[in-house]
């Protein structure tokens, strides 16, 4: 490798633009060499403002000289194939959730950077980078709290396109919680519940938003989700754990309160997740930039991928039955 570690970064919409800046601007020792979108205006766009050349072909992308790593920010659809492309030439690889779309292809993929010997992929669940959440780990895992009975998450945003269908709102959404839950809680998930209610007006017809997903850790730990994300106003995290002898909770957005004449008071929500998450991001990209300039990764990996997509399958057909519906997991290869 170069001085600096070279990134191809394949799909860069809102998310993958992020990434592009953040290894061009915030992130030491990286430089983005290649980018890749099917747009290929906005690739043009995108890789002019960093000094970056554009590949049409992802594959090709992948398989250039002047790549050492890459960031997948492109649809959830084609990650399979591009993560296991990346693992056949020995890249290491940031990947945006989904690992891949399905349980059993995440499972394949497991399976496949298993036989390598060595982890090359990390999912980018970033809620583990978030400084908040990192502290709540380790009260926690400290005891601090007691053993943990019960994590209470909620989950809003202030608007989505009407495509984001109640199923969409557990693959895309509830996945972030999956993957908290099992991080904060150090367990899997072993079922999943979803309660549906009156919809908010400004839903698609078909479409429950808000809902009440449970989950059920191994130890009995119980996890409540409320994910509402239409509510017109900010994008909301926010996650309280509950264990035997207190509690503790995050994501309460008072960096600044003010009172003001009238009698008026407050503060300011976050508009989306990344005003949310921006320090979440940049900190998980400086780790994994670390790590894959050693040839691996540091961070949540294949396994916990395919956690989040197992029980997400799970959520869905809880939605579509109405029933508990347990996680089915296969082993650790």
């Amino acid at each position: 490798m170069s001085d600096d570690l070279k990134v191809a970064v394949l799909g860069v919409g809102k998310m993958g633009a992020f990434h592009v800046e953040s290894l061009s601007r915030r992130t030491r020792g990286t430089r983005v060499t290649v980018v890749s979108d099917a747009d290929t205006a906005r690739a043009t766009e995108v890789a002019a403002s960093v000094g970056a050349r554009t590949e049409s072909d992802p594959f090709a992308a992948i398989a250039a000289d002047d790549v050492d790593a890459v960031v997948l920010a492109s649809p959830g659809a084609a990650h399979e194939a591009q993560v296991l492309a990346c693992l056949e030439r020995g890249l290491p690889v940031l990947c945006e959730k989904p690992l891949t779309t399905e349980s059993s292809t995440a499972y394949d993929v497991v399976k496949r950077e298993t036989a390598l010997g060595r982890r090359l992929v990390q999912v980018g669940f970033m809620r583990r980078f978030d400084h908040e959440y990192a502290a709540l780990r380790e009260l926690i895992g400290s005891g601090g709290v007691g053993a943990p009975l019960m994590l209470h998450c909620t989950h809003r945003n202030p608007a989505v396109p009407d495509f984001f269908d109640s199923e969409f709102m557990i693959r895309d959404s509830v996945v972030h919680e999956a993957d908290t839950a099992r991080f904060l809680l150090g367990e899997e998930i072993a079922a999943v519940s979803v309660v549906k209610g009156a919809p908010t007006s400004s839903a698609p017809t078909g479409t429950t938003d808000p809902m009440l997903v449970l989950f059920e850790a191994e130890s009995g730990a119980l996890v409540t989700i409320e994910i509402f994300v239409r509510t017109g106003i900010a994008y909301e995290v926010r996650t309280e754990v509950v264990g035997e002898r207190g509690s503790a909770m995050i994501g309460l957005d008072q960096n600044l309160v003010t009172k003001l004449p009238g009698g008026r008071w407050g503060g300011q929500s976050s508009p989306d997740f990344v005003a949310r998450f921006g320090q979440a991001y940049d900190t998980q990209m400086q780790c994994w930039a670390d790590a894959a300039r050693a040839g691996g990764v540091d961070g949540p990996g294949t396994w916990d991928g395919y956690a989040a997509a197992a029980i997400c399958e799970a959520g869905v057909a809880a939605v579509q039955t109405g029933g508990r519906i347990e996680v089915g997991m296969g082993g650790r290869p």
